[in-house]
């Protein structure tokens, strides 16, 4: 007797990562990223030339550069981290009894989120709940993923059912497994520092004014992590990184932060990173490379990187639980589906 085939599966999505820390890899890369109307929002007249004029002949080498710092014998961190996750999802909702298969999945490149879908479909997947990575929901992100999906629905004659997962920036677990993972590392290093930094991806203020909701749910996880920790307002600051062009972006910037706290006095820092759930090259490079170098030069002493939420138990089973809520009422199964029938 074989096994039955499950029909029920779930897309597990990320950002996505160049195949290789290399200028042709991050060109190719940089220009699907760069070419999404989620992302850039600028008329295609204005941004077509700056894009393939200026942009990608200049910034793929530098991106590259940056790349190689954090590349591993086994390829790009993030899609390391995903796949990880995926197969532990996996694992952990079967622990629970739901026989579900779990796929990673890129926004921009490889595994493209069209190609997994469809190879869950070809598998027999009648219904595919869609999993970003994202806590906090934004247009840039959560709705770019999305997008991708309807990209694939619209060439696709027979259509699974699809639920999308919007975020889950208060979720209880998640915050849980955020707080444990600052208290682990204050266990690891002997204590606090003065000061914990919360740093987020930053996105324009103009995507806020026109009703992105991001910014607030940054705020309310800042909040919530801080309150699980016991930390007073002036123990904890919540900035925003990862600024691209000349457009006014969410503030406070985390690097400028940084240094005005060495310049003030503030000799220890700890910095996390709440938004990004498996540590990346805006983690591992602009954060504990650049900032830190940054944050030392201005004076300070002691700059302590705490890592991405990655394989944690508390986060992979923060991550089954928000799975199984949004699977209610399908079966996890053919077999379940048979014995409900």
């Amino acid at each position: 007797m074989t096994a039955p085939t499950p029909t029920t599966a779930i897309l597990l999505c990320n950002l996505g990562t160049p195949d290789a820390p290399t200028a042709p890899a991050l060109r190719r890369y940089l220009a699907e990223f760069l070419s999404d109307r989620r992302v850039v929002e600028i008329p295609r007249i204005a941004w077509w030339p700056l894009l393939h004029g200026i942009i990608l002949r200049t910034r793929p080498a530098r991106s590259a550069a940056k790349y190689q710092t954090i590349w591993t014998e086994e390829g790009s961190p993030l899609l390391l981290w995903t796949r990880k996750q995926a197969t532990m999802l996996h694992g952990w909702l079967g622990q629970a009894g739901l026989s579900v298969p779990v796929l990673p999945a890129m926004r921009y490149g490889e595994p493209a989120i069209a190609a997994q879908l469809q190879a869950l479909a070809d598998a027999g997947a009648q219904r595919i709940l869609v999993l970003p990575l994202y806590p906090q929901y934004s247009a840039t992100t959560t709705a770019s993923v999305i997008d991708g999906v309807m990209a694939w629905a619209g060439r696709t004659r027979r259509l699974p059912e699809l639920r999308f997962v919007n975020g889950y920036h208060t979720h209880p677990d998640y915050i849980a497994a955020l707080a444990q993972s600052v208290r682990a590392h204050w266990q690891r290093e002997g204590g606090r520092a003065e000061q914990l930094v919360m740093s987020f991806h930053g996105i324009p203020e103009r995507n806020v004014r026109l009703g992105d909701p991001y910014a607030e749910q940054c705020r309310a996880t800042a909040e919530l992590l801080a309150h699980a920790l016991g930390l007073a307002s002036d123990r904890y600051r919540l900035t925003f990184q990862s600024r691209f062009g000349r457009a006014r972006w969410l503030q406070p910037y985390t690097e400028p932060t940084l240094v005005a706290l060495a310049q003030g006095g503030t000799r220890s820092v700890d910095v996390i990173c709440p938004g990004f759930t498996g540590d990346c090259l805006e983690t591992l490079q602009e954060i504990d490379q650049e900032a830190r170098e940054a944050f030392l030069k201005a004076g300070g002493e002691t700059f302590r990187y705490i890592p991405c939420l990655n394989d944690s138990n508390a986060w992979i089973s923060a991550l089954s639980r928000i799975a199984q809520q949004h699977l209610g009422g399908w079966p996890v199964s053919e077999s379940n589906k048979k014995n409900s029938a």
